[in-house]
């Protein structure tokens, strides 16, 4: 349980509330963007629930893929769902652990002054490289190099939060603009946007479920450690938030691409209280707090590939384990290196494309497969049930299409191609492999 609320609470806290204040204050230009936040919370606390049904009720290796293969049919629509899984992950969950590596690199830009884009991927080269090296052994040690990791983490935000409440200043926090809650179109834009980083702040909340199989008592330690995990970030987000906004006021990182400075805010608050020698240590925390969110990151992403490979949906090069160590490098491999790839882009096309690429198969996806799962197989343990079902359901799935229908005509096009594509690529894959829909289901007595 300790472990595994760990690892979920070290990759949703990671570089999150560190480099997306900014961007989520720049969303509605000020302090009302905290409405996106709490709507976002909305939309993860029904999803965590259904994350945690799924979870408790098939505990395997891949979360997300096994639970979109079982609700639609093994053999028919669920081969689908789970390859167009694999093909959005391959694409989106490498560009989240960028986003951390980005994030490391902007911050210790706070240290080295004018570090060009070439050094900055060259930091995030070194930190992919030294987390793939971490992760090369056996899940047993993983385990407390993960509590390590999260101690420091805690640790940080800690000192942020307490910080904050010395030398909070409600005037400066609550000091709205003109028109804040003029409920407009461009409002409901701006809400969205807000809450899109705000989903962004909380991702990971359900990592233990891609390593479901190598977790103990998952009927109980899966529910349990994704709920505690949302609730205890929902309240160290929301302090973190407030520190900041109460000490430097929101107008001064606001908009975020005008401010060099809003790319290592933190840094800035601590020099704000301390001084620049406090706050280039504390900017070494806050890295180490970055390569604790890729490291779980990396670790629950890697089970992904070689869980499908093993179930004959992806290559079958991805389905071997370290020889000696008992883990699927391979799939370690590859994942972490497009993620040292994908560091060449900018950081909000990062964020905004994992969320586009990732939104309709995975998050709506599980949404069905639940219901599916609930009519079609009832038969099936679950040593954990939601509560009031089907509300949470409708909960998240609403939130899920607000999301969608407040997202630039871009970022949508983006996603739909590459919806398309991963169709496409299925179709040829499963015409080569004689699969469904080329082939007959076997029937199912």
């Amino acid at each position: 349980m300790l472990q595994a609320t760990a690892l979920n609470m070290t990759n949703m806290i990671g570089m999150g509330p560190f480099i997306t204040i900014p961007l989520l204050m720049s969303a509605m230009n000020g302090p009302q963007a905290l409405l996106g936040w709490f709507l976002a919370l909305l939309i993860t606390v029904p999803d965590g629930l259904i994350w945690s049904e799924l979870g408790a009720a098939m505990p395997g290796s891949g979360g997300s893929y096994v639970y979109l293969r079982e609700g639609f049919g093994r053999h028919t629509w669920g081969r689908l769902m789970a390859f167009l899984f694999i093909w959005q992950f391959i694409l989106s969950g490498p560009l989240e652990i960028a986003s951390g590596y980005i994030g490391m690199a902007q911050y210790l830009g706070y240290v080295w002054p004018g570090l060009s884009k070439a050094q900055e991927w060259g930091i995030c080269v070194v930190a992919g490289i030294g987390a793939i090296a971490l992760l090369y052994r056996r899940i047993q040690s993983i385990g407390w190099i993960t509590v390590t990791l999260w101690v420091g983490t805690l640790l940080t935000v800690a000192i942020v939060i307490l910080s904050g409440v010395l030398h909070f200043d409600s005037a400066r926090a609550f000091h709205f603009p003109p028109k804040a809650f003029d409920f407009s179109v461009g409002f409901f834009l701006g809400l969205g946007a807000a809450a899109r980083v705000g989903i962004y702040d909380y991702l990971g909340y359900y990592d233990v479920c891609y390593i479901g199989d190598e977790v103990r008592e998952p009927g109980r330690t899966i529910p349990r450690s994704v709920l505690f995990s949302l609730l205890g970030v929902a309240l160290i987000y929301l302090l973190i938030n407030l520190s900041i906004i109460g000490v430097v006021h929101w107008s001064e990182f606001v908009p975020a691409d005008q401010h060099p400075e809003s790319k290592f805010i933190v840094s800035v608050f601590m020099e704000r209280l301390y001084g620049s020698k406090v706050a280039s240590i504390f900017t070494a925390l806050i890295c180490w707090t970055a390569f604790g969110s890729v490291f779980a990151l990396l670790l629950g992403y890697s089970r992904i590939p070689y869980a499908a490979a093993l179930d004959g949906a992806f290559f079958r090069v991805f389905g071997v384990l370290h020889p000696k160590k008992a883990f699927p490098h391979r799939s370690m491999l590859v994942v972490g290196g497009i993620s040292i790839v994908a560091c060449l882009l900018p950081l909000g096309t990062v964020i905004d494309a994992l969320l586009t690429t990732r939104i309709v198969v995975q998050f709506m996806g599980q949404v069905g497969a639940l219901v599916l799962l609930r009519r079609h197989r009832p038969e099936l343990a679950r040593p954990y049930k939601m509560w009031l079902y089907p509300l949470p359901c409708f909960l998240a799935m609403a939130g899920w299409i607000f999301l969608l229908a407040t997202t630039g005509k871009e970022i949508l096009a983006y996603g739909a191609a590459t919806l398309l594509g991963g169709v496409v690529a299925y179709l040829i894959w499963a015409g080569r492999q004689r699969a469904w829909p080329f082939a007959a289901a076997p029937a199912v007595r």
